[in-house]
């Protein structure tokens, strides 16, 4: 039986195949297909069946990450939606917080509210914070609502009422009368959404889920239609924003859970080679065609959020940290009024891409300068299938850099990448020097079609002391949904100052999550004997804002003394400080409920031999402005063994990316597949079991 991993990029449709019978790994790319993302996996999926001589009823699992709702909200593409809330409110989701987007700019402005006013209706209720009904929901003015939005068209419909997280009967209610006035309008309730204190991130969440509803659904069905046209008869689960697999019957409610999808996978995926690997700590690194994603593991944990913004909205649903900048492959290097450099945030994106790839792109991008650098193979990508014009790349290079500049073609070239890596290097320091985390504790592991490209330089510059490219990594995303549980986050605000019966309360809100995860597992087909559950509660300092997340072992009345302890250290690991004889309140109590599925094994290269073994041949590479050009050797990654050492210059090809080491570099491939490559012969974070696993091999050897 074989399992699937898609991931749906910007640029290219990953695709990693597992033969669950031997762990055997196979890796496929195509384009994707922007106009209708399911086309581009259709194609994908066909190629595995006819390369691999695959019959239908041989694939046991599909599992894909999607960026279709992410880029319905940053295109600002959702469905024409309607609000129902509480009277008084009916503003609150184009006020906000308040906060600009750049304080001193005043030229950027906040994205436009996702429900227009005339579309937004605000009703007579009220619940208080304690759930206690203050004013009866006037079901009359729902209706009236409702027959307003029918007149406009409106084809979504989010409700949300004040501190319907603490009752939801006004929420429901309404809910009933519009499914019975438009039985085919997709209804996103904030109780069901997000049951969590704070209006306006609750609200916002719940109106990015209404309004990408419905073309979400639309995708789904033309996905479901094309798997079922091979004849597969599994139903394809999707890898959400925490890193976990859902149904899609679940994506269906909760569209929203989708916006970090493939990144997220990726994550997971990193985590879980990193760990087999001995390496604990360790920055991810995916650098796309559109995006560079970067994310921290400590001991062997994503770290995770519930706050982020996509696109300017909030959208306050559970994911891994993850922080995304616009530096791909395929940015757009220009100038600026004051003639300086630039690259990103725009993309070239997968039409028409980068200059060199010959489909009709004009402006040049972070590729155009690897290929001119020929640090790219500057004949063909994806092991031939994928032809590119690297004079083209270089001619553009020259006009719309080097000339304006008045640079040396290489220098252009070079200042591209330079930017680009200072930019990643950025993002890389938000998520852990200014977090508290000491980045020589870390190694840096670079997936994504260009990671590769860009980890050496980009890791130097943070002062990381290890790079880690593991097999095939620009389909990673692809591989970590395949690596990944079946999970889902329930939540619910339970605001109180700390003491015995507050934390009694605490415990039965935890009893009563746990008790709607094991029914939701149990939806999603997950054997008892495979469930387990994380427990969380987020908690803060009385008088603060915002608050920490502190993770449980168990949510027990004898914990409450763990709770306090726990608290204080994780506050101060978050702030740098602790107030021991400050009161603590309680905000939200969490748990996530996790499937276990099997996971595929980590096998060893299947090659043999050394270093030579994998040599094809040398072609001049750029190798920064103190080496210039160099004759430089060329190695095929699959045919490099475990064991096998690697001294720069050198570069080392595969079918989704490309590793360039410089000529002070080394680096070997270690017991699982990996290439590692050592800056300064550290080995952060790496334990003893695994340096005796890549000892071992060698001997073997």
């Amino acid at each position: 039986m074989y399992r699937i991993g898609i991931d749906v990029g910007g640029t290219f449709t990953d695709f990693t195949l597992i033969d669950e019978r031997d762990g055997d790994v196979r890796f496929h790319k195509v384009p994707s297909t922007p106009s209708d993302p399911s086309e581009a996996i259709a194609t994908g999926i066909g190629d595995l069946m006819r390369l691999h001589d695959i019959d239908p009823g041989q694939i046991a699992q599909i599992g894909h990450g999607t960026t279709v709702a992410t880029n319905l909200v940053i295109e600002r593409k959702g469905a024409r939606a309607g609000l129902i809330t509480t009277q008084g409110f009916r503003d609150v989701l184009e006020i906000g917080r308040q906060v600009r987007p750049h304080l001193f700019d005043y030229s950027v402005n906040r994205p436009p509210a996702m429900v227009a006013r005339e579309f937004r209706r605000a009703v007579p209720e009220r619940i208080d914070a304690r759930g206690r009904t203050l004013t009866r929901l006037d079901l009359e003015a729902v209706y009236d609502a409702v027959a307003h939005f029918k007149a406009g068209g409106i084809e979504t419909v989010a409700i949300c009422f004040l501190h319907s997280y603490r009752n939801p009967a006004h929420e429901q209610a309404a809910k009933a009368i519009v499914q019975e006035q438009m039985p085919d309008a997709y209804i996103s309730v904030s109780s069901e959404v997000l049951p969590e204190f704070r209006e306006f991130e609750r609200l916002s969440t719940t109106v990015v889920n209404a309004a990408v509803g419905p073309r979400m659904l639309r995708y789904l069905d033309r996905f479901l239609t094309r798997v079922k046209a091979f004849g597969i008869a599994v139903e394809p689960v999707t890898v959400h924003s925490n890193g976990g697999l859902m149904s899609i019957g679940t994506v269906r409610s909760f569209p929203v859970r989708t916006c970090l999808s493939g990144p997220a996978a990726g994550v997971v995926g990193a985590a879980e080679i990193g760990r087999a690997a001995g390496y604990a700590n360790l920055v991810t690194f995916d650098v796309g065609g559109t995006s560079t994603d970067v994310s921290l593991i400590h001991d062997g944990k994503p770290l995770f959020s519930s706050n982020a913004e996509v696109a300017g909205y909030p959208v306050k649903t559970p994911m891994i940290d993850i922080h995304v900048i616009g530096a791909g492959g395929g940015s757009i290097a220009w100038m600026d009024d004051a003639g300086s450099l630039k690259v990103g945030p725009h993309s070239a994106g997968a039409v028409p891409g980068p200059v060199g790839y010959a489909r009709g792109g004009g402006e040049p991008t972070i590729t155009d300068a690897e290929l001119t650098l020929q640090r790219l193979n500057p004949v063909a990508l994806l092991n031939g299938r994928m032809k590119v014009d690297v004079d083209a790349a270089r001619r553009v290079v020259i006009d719309r850099v080097a000339t304006p500049l008045g640079l040396a073609v290489e220098d252009a070239a070079e200042g591209i990448i330079h930017i680009a890596n200072a930019n990643m290097s950025r993002a890389i320091r938000s998520v852990s020097t200014e977090r508290g985390y000491d980045l020589t504790d870390f190694a840096l592991f670079a997936y994504g079609g260009a990671g590769p490209l860009h980890a050496i330089e980009v890791a130097e510059e943070c002062g990381i002391p290890v790079v880690i490219v593991p097999q095939e990594p620009g389909t990673l995303c692809a591989r970590g949904i395949l690596l990944s549980d079946v999970s889902f986050d329930f939540v619910r605000s339970e605001i109180a100052l700390l003491d015995a019966q507050s934390w009694r309360r605490v415990v039965a809100t935890v009893a009563e999550l746990r008790h709607e995860a094991d029914a939701w597992l149990a939806r999603e087909r997950v054997d008892a004997s495979e469930r387990s559950f994380r427990r969380f509660i987020e908690a803060r300092y009385e008088g603060q804002n915002f608050e920490v997340v502190v993770p449980m072992e168990d949510v027990v009345e004898g914990s409450l003394d763990a709770f306090v302890e726990r608290f204080h250290t994780e506050h101060k690991r978050e702030y740098g400080y602790e107030v021991r004889e400050r009161g603590i309140e309680i905000v939200n109590c969490r748990l996530q409920g996790v499937g276990r599925l099997v996971k595929p094994p980590h096998r060893a290269p299947a090659a043999v031999g050394d270093a030579q073994s994998a040599y094809t041949g040398r072609r001049r590479v750029y190798h920064g402005r103190d080496h210039r050009w160099i004759e430089t050797p060329v190695y095929d990654r699959t045919r490099l063994a475990a064991g096998a050492a690697l001294s720069g210059p050198a570069v080392v090809e595969e079918m989704s990316s490309t590793t360039v080491l410089g000529p002070d570099h080394v680096a070997h491939v270690d017991a699982i597949g990996n290439l590692v490559i050592r800056l300064d012969g550290g080995t952060p974070g790496r334990d003893s079991a695994a340096q005796d696993r890549d000892t071992a091999a060698k001997d073997a050897r």
